[in-house]
């Protein structure tokens, strides 16, 4: 080390060891054992400097197996700590929780459940675990973090926003980096619990109403809930929690088709299932007797959730060369505007029928031209771009030159006459990523597919 720095080195650890000391003598006194120790230390001939790191380290171990016992104790109220004595012993850990050896004591004490109407523990101690949880200073186990977010709201809040926070100032579509954030976040682990769970999933919510319903927002709780079933089924394969605890508002047939993974479902079967979905959906979402307390708008909450089979729609009809099924038309209007009425969505139904007729009449055509391809998706009219026909023909009209046999070579013109504005630039960018993200999960992807859509997907990230 060079002589120059070894003065400041010198000086920083006798400050750590002085402000270690000074905590160890806060909790010596909150617990009342200052005296005792002192005389037992001085008696040995050892100065403080000496034995603070073991001492620390002894008291912590023996701390958390006076709370374990306690936890175990239940009502035995001879044998239990003291409430005051829990609300001390969580003051003063504060300024000692990112010190690795701190780290069973507050473990013990977030897992110590008492038996008082009120919680005990003291909020700043909830709010130091929780900063340093989320600035990873400290590794907790799932069940301790769990307890955290269940016993103080504002850190599972906290927590979320943190996630946001993320999120926004990160790459805007790409699932990828989002599906990385989620996961290091925790959240989808601790969702497992119902109440954890429900909590998030309004947050969620809260932000969809924000944004209007933005994209961006709906693929993320895409990804959320395809990492919450991976850490429930990891968890448990039999749910340890009824489905309706984690979606109260919607009839458990329905939950339970939607949690199934396209990709643990014969591709054969695709076509049936999202029949089904379409029939329970609807009789959710229009028939007030049995349906959702709340409506249509739960119902299509719900189904954003599951990114799979919402986006697999489109792709089904536009692959298939039988006539529309009238169920998976339906399922394509709601998701573009659960807000329409019964004879609203029927006439979207006939307009999304219309152009699904127009493509897939062009699909053999030799002289495929991406002006016509453009006109025979409506996209030529004065309509609003943001109406939710458009948007819907948007999506038909990509699905089409990704699948269709002419349309890899005009899909470069196709694109460049729909994205005649920022918003559907990005709009086009967030379609290609979902696609190749699906189609990486669900292990679909056609070669020559998959090359276009790439090769798309970083030209079009260039230009915004």
């Amino acid at each position: 080390m060079p002589k120059e720095v070894q003065p400041f080195v010198m000086t920083s650890l006798k400050d750590a060891r002085s402000q270690i000391l000074g905590v160890l003598s806060h909790i010596l006194s909150a617990l009342r054992f200052d005296k005792e120790v002192a005389l037992f230390t001085q008696g040995l001939g050892y100065a403080p400097v000496d034995y603070y790191h073991g001492l620390l380290k002894n008291m912590v171990l023996s701390l958390a197996s006076e709370l374990r016992e306690n936890h175990l104790n239940g009502f035995n109220t001879q044998r239990r700590m003291t409430p005051e004595r829990l609300a001390s012993l969580s003051r003063v850990c504060v300024p000692l929780i990112t010190l690795p050896d701190v780290d069973p004591l507050v473990e013990a004490l977030l897992v110590c459940h008492g038996h008082e109407p009120q919680e005990i523990l003291q909020p700043e101690f909830f709010e130091a675990v929780n900063e340093a949880i989320l600035l990873k200073k400290i590794s907790l186990p799932m069940s301790a973090v769990v307890c955290l977010w269940l016993r103080h709201l504002p850190s599972l809040e906290k927590a979320m926003l943190h996630l946001f926070e993320k999120l926004i100032s990160s790459e805007r579509n790409c699932l990828r980096r989002i599906e990385c954030f989620i996961k290091d976040s925790s959240l989808p682990q601790a969702a497992c619990h119902p109440a954890i769970f429900r909590v998030v999933d309004e947050m969620f919510r809260c932000a969809l109403l924000e944004t209007d319903g933005a994209p961006e927002i709906i693929a993320t709780i895409q990804v959320f809930t395809q990492c919450f079933v991976e850490a429930l089924g990891k968890e448990n394969k039999q749910l340890r929690f009824a489905l309706k605890t984690y979606f109260p508002y919607t009839s458990p047939s329905l939950a339970m088709v939607l949690l199934q993974d396209p990709q643990d479902v014969p591709r054969e079967h695709w076509l049936q299932t999202l029949k089904l979905i379409s029939e329970l959906l609807r009789e959710a979402a229009e028939d007030q007797t049995h349906g959702s307390r709340r409506g249509p708008l739960e119902s299509w909450f719900l189904f954003i959730h599951f990114g799979g089979w919402a986006e697999m729609v489109a792709e089904q009809l536009l692959r298939s060369a039988a006539e529309p099924p009238a169920a998976l038309l339906w399922l394509l209007a709601f998701y573009y505007s659960p807000h329409d009425g019964r004879q609203q969505r029927a006439q979207t139904m006939v307009q999304v029928e219309a152009v699904l007729g127009r493509l897939l009449a062009m699909s053999g055509s030799s002289s495929l031209s991406a002006r016509d391809l453009h006109t025979a998706a409506g996209q030529g009219t004065e309509t609003d771009p943001r109406a939710p026909a458009q948007q819907l023909a948007r999506r038909l009209l990509l699905h089409f030159v990704l699948w269709a046999p002419g349309g890899h070579t005009i899909a470069r013109d196709a694109i460049a006459l729909m994205a005649h504005t920022a918003e559907i630039t990005h709009e086009i960018i967030g379609f290609l990523d979902q696609t190749l993200y699906r189609w990486d999960r669900l292990g679909i992807e056609s070669p020559r597919s998959g090359k276009l859509a790439r090769e798309l997907l970083k030209e079009l990230r260039t230009q915004v």
